[in-house]
């Protein structure tokens, strides 16, 4: 079903909160309703809610996995926690090549969790990842026997750019804490994910679509809700607004919702993305994913909500996205080269 016009009637389900301080959800509006490539499948969305109400209601917040993340508590979690969501991104292998995969403590892990590993790993081989001078000075050496491991990570020279700028960012901007640019935010998640848009250039995750610009500040928001998950909601993860944060659109997110009939594409567009054919980040197709991703998942927030169930994005987002971890019987995600997810 290729109809060009499907957002007719549906228009009025795209109606913005009453207070959209990222202009995430209205950036993406524009994208919903004129796109002609990726469409929301509201009946889809009702369906999915009875599925998860039935199968087991969840209202946990997301959980911090500390056999992969470092944590000591202090301000070196945090700088840490900061430098872990500045490479956080891409670490799928080429149509047919092996993934980068690390081994830890006995498991074989890749995919974010390699990353996160890998991380830990160096802080308890004496690297002090929450040293900004360390990340500003780092060699590639370095950073290559930090992810050492099967296989080359990914964007390995864009990790290394990152890195840097992690470093000097903190301290230029921040007398080298990140905890300092919490507290300048004071707890506000909102305003804490546009600080972090706004003074680190790998963090601004911003498209043009139709001459328009586009927010989806995927890292920027992952990050603090990271923040509130590693410190249980308390100290530097004490948040008073996380409600208003929208969902972190990523590769995996669109495939299960596409797996649950909840996202369609365009034939052409379903034929390139199974094929594992490049999609090229700042595309209409790609932005257009994302953008359907982010409200698919409101609509889906606000369907729980009806049916009593106060799911926040960043808990839609997690439950997502572990699902996604078994996608064996899934059509495959989008590919897309990019440092923004």
């Amino acid at each position: 079903m290729d109809n060009l016009h499907r957002h007719d009637e549906d228009d009025d389900l795209y109606t913005l909160p009453g207070h959209d301080p990222l202009g995430v959800l209205s950036s993406t509006q524009v994208v919903v309703e004129q796109g002609e490539l990726v469409w929301i499948n509201p009946d889809q969305i009702e369906q999915l809610c009875e599925r998860w109400l039935h199968d087991a209601p969840t209202t946990a917040s997301p959980q911090w996995f500390e056999q992969y993340h470092f944590t000591d508590g202090t301000q070196r979690t945090v700088n840490w926690l900061l430098l872990l969501d500045a490479l956080n991104f891409c670490f799928w292998a080429e149509k047919g090549q092996p993934r980068w995969t690390i081994e830890y403590q006995g498991e074989r892990l890749n995919g974010y969790w390699a990353e996160a590993a890998a991380l830990k790993r160096a802080v308890e081989e004496g690297h002090p990842l929450w040293d900004a001078e360390y990340l500003r000075q780092m060699s590639a050496e370095t950073l290559a026997q930090i992810f050492r491991g099967e296989q080359k990570i990914p964007l390995f020279d864009e990790r290394l750019a990152h890195t840097h700028e992690v470093g000097r960012i903190l301290q230029e901007q921040f007398s080298g804490q990140f905890s300092n640019a919490i507290e300048q935010s004071q707890h506000s998640a909102v305003t804490l994910a546009l600080l972090l848009a706004q003074h680190f250039p790998s963090f601004h995750d911003v498209a043009t679509y139709h001459g328009k610009q586009v927010r989806f500040l995927k890292r920027a928001q992952i990050c603090v809700a990271d923040l509130s998950a590693a410190f249980h909601g308390e100290g530097w993860g004490r948040f008073t607004d996380l409600g208003m944060m929208t969902i972190f659109a990523d590769y995996k997110l669109p495939q299960v919702l596409r797996h649950y009939g909840v996202l369609t594409y365009h034939t052409s567009l379903a034929q390139r993305v199974d094929t594992q054919e490049l999609i090229p980040a700042g595309s209409e197709e790609e932005i257009e994913i994302r953008a359907c991703t982010i409200w698919a998942c409101e609509l889906l927030r606000r369907a729980m909500e009806r049916r009593g169930s106060q799911l926040t994005a960043a808990d839609i987002d997690l439950k997502l996205w572990l699902i996604g971890q078994n996608a064996k019987e899934m059509r495959p995600y989008h590919r897309t080269r990019t440092v923004y997810y």
